[in-house]
């Protein structure tokens, strides 16, 4: 009985009790480019945005100055990992080019590097081609929204990068996913869509998947909170957990609070998450996320 299935049957069998899971713990590696990432304990990224319109404006960076800045503040507050992206996601932004993507994005990598040459990288992009120029320029990992699904070359040309690949969850596009999203059961649905992914990815070459149930993305509030609360169903994948909740719409509507005023409600959610089994936070604010991270392993009597 194949691997994924036999873990799909194990998922069928507690679901409708929404027990948490619990497998036997893992010691998770990711190949960034040769250096050798451990997650013995969770893991921040911090974001940086290299648009105009990103949801929250305080995390968007156009000039070279200020991407070098904002990456410098990130790494001394204990950012593992930094994901730059070059285009907005947020519901209803509009799709530009892989190479006016590439423009943003690429210059900025290679300058980051060049100052802080340890760095680990991700790029957060659905093109293959802009991947492709990102590890060139020495991205590390690749952040794929879409899972492969609005590029149908990106799963291959990650395989021969040899990159860390992130696989996320999405009903619809950044332009349609929160027209009135449905599902049935969204846990069963998302485990199930990411089982699949997490197949093919394996079949395809990629060594280090991570895998994102895609908070915010073709969900509405309901479906953040209940794939929030069984986040814990996603180990049956066997990869390591993101938790994408920073300054999101969904604490801002259950708080009434602008993006601006979130990041309250985006450490008490991310506590959450790492409780129910989160290895990676990606987060505007590093320092709250990193403090979060060491309050939850002392809590569990771990450094």
């Amino acid at each position: 009985m194949p691997e994924v299935y036999m873990r799909w049957v194990i998922f069928a069998g507690i679901a409708d009790n929404r027990s948490k899971i619990s497998l036997k713990a893992i010691m998770y590696t990711l190949n960034c480019r040769g250096k050798l990432l451990v997650m013995d304990k969770p893991l921040v990224m911090g974001v940086i945005n290299i648009t105009p319109d990103s949801f929250y404006k305080e995390s968007r960076r156009m000039l070279p100055e200020d991407t070098l800045a904002q990456a410098q503040q990130m790494i001394a507050a204990g950012a593992d990992i930094i994901d730059i992206g070059g285009q907005s996601t947020r519901p209803g932004s509009e799709r530009i080019t892989a190479k006016e993507e590439a423009e943003r994005v690429i210059p900025v990598v290679e300058t980051i590097i060049q100052q802080f040459p340890g760095a680990v990288i991700s790029v957060d992009t659905y093109y293959a081609a802009v991947a492709e120029k990102a590890v060139a320029a020495g991205a590390s990992l690749i952040n794929d929204i879409s899972s492969g699904d609005m590029d149908p070359d990106m799963i291959s040309t990650v395989a021969a990068l040899q990159a860390p690949y992130i696989c996320m969850h999405m009903q619809g596009t950044p332009g349609t996913m929160q027209q009135h999203p449905q599902y049935n059961d969204v846990v069963k649905e998302v485990l199930d869509y990411l089982i699949g992914k997490v197949k093919a990815c394996t079949d395809a070459g990629i060594k280090d998947i991570i895998v994102d149930p895609g908070f915010g993305f073709g969900k509405n509030t309901t479906h953040n909170f209940r794939l929030l609360h069984d986040l814990s169903l996603l180990k049956i994948t066997g990869k390591p957990i993101l938790a994408g909740l920073s300054r999101k719409s969904t604490i801002s509507r259950i708080l009434g609070i602008p993006p601006e005023e979130a990041l309250n409600g985006t450490t008490v959610l991310n506590t959450i998450a790492l409780m129910n089994g989160a290895k990676i936070l990606r987060v505007h604010d590093v320092r709250a996320a990193r403090e979060a991270v060491q309050l939850h392993l002392a809590v569990n009597g771990e450094k």
